[in-house]
């Protein structure tokens, strides 16, 4: 066994943590947007011609095995995501590289499926951190020894990070932004941002120099910080671009709401530390001159029939890595073998994964990607379809001056009364207070976000929208409002429906005095869909072109244990929201680690019961006097007895027994 490493361990149960509440928040919506009756169903995204097992993008090819419709494939992927990720984050033997591995493939089917609402950053982001969970997790559900990975692999962590923060920096100048050049991109940010919190209003009416100043630290923190400390020598460097990423990402989350891409950006900043900066608040601390004590880096710990042995942590720096030390200390030439042949392989998929992470940034920086990198490139190309790396920072949009464009529907019974369905978790009453929002982070608000920045009124999920609200499907309408008395056609679907594009301002108690009651000023820019009905021609094309005509009535699925079973869940879970069921499990989670803390500390001040002075241990013998014992002569052992005999004979005299 060898002992983990806290950083190490911190990345890879973040990595389950992370696994945990992507998959949760699935079970909740999944209904809503790949359901029979939601936004984008997953039947109607199933390829009709099979293909062999090995060419399908997604695990869903093995529902008709097992029985079940697509749907239910999909919830069952989704339970099995959160039964393993709740697993590796509470039992550590659970953080195996299988473990991960299956984590991995389960996600990568529902982003393959998922269409437009699972293509985001923080998507990708997940896969990639996932693949580097896989090669830094140890290896021990297959193999009776239990190690962790050399630190070769856990660099591509700190890789990882520095690609998504300095080309984050560099493509806000890289892109030509004015709003950057002339420093006015905070104060845009502030209510462009996906969405923004009470905090950001605040925040937007500071001094415009004070603003201008805070894009200066951004930039500073985004491009310089990375460069000069995430891969220096000096551990105060490292430290210090630590705790700038951290303090960078507290203040997105006050202003802009706590996102689970935030909480990965932290989560990956861990690999910047060491592990004495995580064992310095456990441990005592020492007093001055006295020793330190040689730390151990692995702690090999085998049954009682083998012995133990100890390296020392202190690394010689002419090591090429760690795992090339342990190849060496396993005992017997299989265990030799079988740790030189892991080794290998981990550093070989490392090295791979390396070069493949370069190539999105070669067209950045004006490389010829055909010419420099040829090989490269074509296995890049082979294996994109896997997410084993993704490219940040490479299309970045430009912060608009004009103000936040926001979509807006509206429903009307007659045509002439319409009525605005505004979502939960978007800016869309002016006199509505910035909701709060972290750390669930809502799938249609987001592409609503997208759409409106975008301009395109065509995308498949809008038009999916239109048609489930038209029709007065609760799934969906319990997207845009979890309770039915808020949502004003709770009691009948409207007859019409119809979009418009505002622009939308933060309001400035110092210019906009008529509007001291409101949060945000308006101004309307355009059309942005039309007025349609179920029955409408201009509909009905645009389901037929996004695919989501129904073509023939749903057929009812087989009525097997599993899906009984399946049912039997999704009838509990039917009604609980996104934010509800993280909250639920966060909750949870905190609960559990509690009841282990206060354990643990229990039962760690627990003192020992004294040892009676009857059964008082026995001090052991040196080896010294245990060498000169057994070299002794026997005839020293029969002289010993001769003499102990004449002992006994003198202690029985008179004069002695007197």
């Amino acid at each position: 066994i060898i002992v983990c490493r806290p950083r190490v361990q911190s990345v890879i149960t973040g990595s389950a943590l992370f696994f945990l509440f992507f998959f949760s928040l699935h079970i909740a919506t999944f209904l809503c947007l790949y359901g029979d009756e939601g936004i984008l169903p997953v039947r109607l995204q199933v390829p009709k011609v099979q293909r062999p097992l090995l060419e399908q993008e997604s695990l869903l090819c093995l529902g008709p095995y097992l029985g079940l419709e697509p749907q239910q494939t999909l919830e069952l992927m989704c339970l099995l995501g959160v039964a393993l990720g709740l697993g590796a984050v509470l039992l550590e033997p659970l953080r195996d590289s299988l473990i991960y591995l299956c984590l991995q493939a389960l996600y990568l089917s529902l982003y393959n499926v998922g269409g437009d609402f699972l293509h985001s950053e923080w998507d990708v982001l997940l896969l990639e951190a996932g693949v580097l969970a896989v090669l830094v997790a140890p290896l021990g559900l297959l193999h009776s020894s239990y190690r962790y990975h050399d630190p070769v692999s856990f660099w591509l962590t700190r890789w990882l990070f520095f690609r998504l923060t300095f080309c984050t920096g560099v493509s806000k100048l890289a892109s030509g932004d004015p709003a950057w050049y002339d420093l006015s991109a905070l104060s845009h940010h502030l209510e462009n941002q996906m969405s923004p919190t009470l905090l950001a209003w605040y925040v937007h009416q500071l001094p415009d120099w004070l603003l201008r100043l805070g894009a200066v630290v951004v930039l500073q923190s985004e491009i310089i910080v990375p460069l000069v400390t995430f891969f220096a020598p000096i551990r105060r460097l490292r430290l210090f671009g630590f705790y700038v990423q951290l303090f960078l990402q507290l203040c997105y989350i006050l202003t802009g709401n706590c996102s689970l891409l935030n909480l990965l950006r932290i989560t990956l900043s861990f690999s910047l530390l060491d592990d004495d900066h995580f064992n310095s608040n456990s441990s005592p601390k020492k007093k001055k001159g006295q020793d330190k004590k040689p730390r151990n880096f692995f702690v090999y710990t085998k049954s009682k029939d083998f012995e133990k042995s100890i390296v020392s942590r202190d690394k010689p720096r002419n090591l090429p890595s760690v795992c090339s030390v342990s190849c060496v200390c396993t005992r017997g030439i299989a265990s030799k073998l079988w740790s030189l042949l892991q080794w290998a392989v981990i550093t070989a998929a490392a090295a791979a994964v390396f070069a493949l992470s370069v190539v999105p940034y070669t067209s950045m920086a004006g490389m010829s990607v055909s010419k420099v990198l040829p090989a490269v490139r074509d296995a890049y190309s082979a294996v994109e379809r896997y997410q084993l790396v993704g490219a940040y920072g490479i299309q970045h949009r430009l912060i608009s001056a004009e103000g936040r464009p926001e979509i807006i529907l509206e429903g009307s019974y007659d045509g002439l009364t319409w009525t605005e369905m505004n979502p939960m978790y978007k800016p869309g009453n002016v006199n509505a207070v910035p909701p709060i929002v972290g750390p669930h982070q809502p799938r249609l608000e987001w592409l609503m976000w997208q759409a409106a920045q975008g301009g395109d009124d065509t995308s498949p999920w809008f038009t999916g929208l239109i048609q489930r609200l038209l029709q007065g499907k609760p799934e969906v309408v319990r997207l845009l409002q979890v309770d039915e008395a808020q949502y004003p056609f709770s009691q009948r679907p409207p007859a019409l429906i119809k979009a418009k594009l505002y622009n939308y301002h933060f309001t400035d108690p110092a210019k906009d005095k008529t509007h001291l009651q409101n949060w945000w000023r308006r101004q309307y820019k355009k059309e942005f869909f039309p007025i349609v009905n179920l029955d409408d021609p201009t509909l009905n094309k645009l389901l037929e072109e996004s695919g989501l005509k129904e073509k023939f009535p749903v057929q009812p699925g087989s009525d097997t244990p599993l899906s009984q079973v399946l049912s039997l869940i999704r009838g509990h879970v039917k009604g609980l929201s996104g934010s509800l069921a993280l909250s639920t499990l966060l909750a949870t989670l905190a609960g559990i680690f509690l009841i282990k803390a206060i354990l643990s500390w229990a039962l760690g001040n627990r003192k020992p019961r004294p040892a009676s002075a009857d059964h008082k241990p026995k001090k052991p013998k040196e080896p010294s006097e245990m060498a000169e014992k057994s070299q002794a002569p026997a005839t020293s052992n029969r002289g010993s007895k001769k003499d102990s005999n004449e002992k006994k004979d003198t202690d029985r005299s008179p004069r002695k027994r007197k």
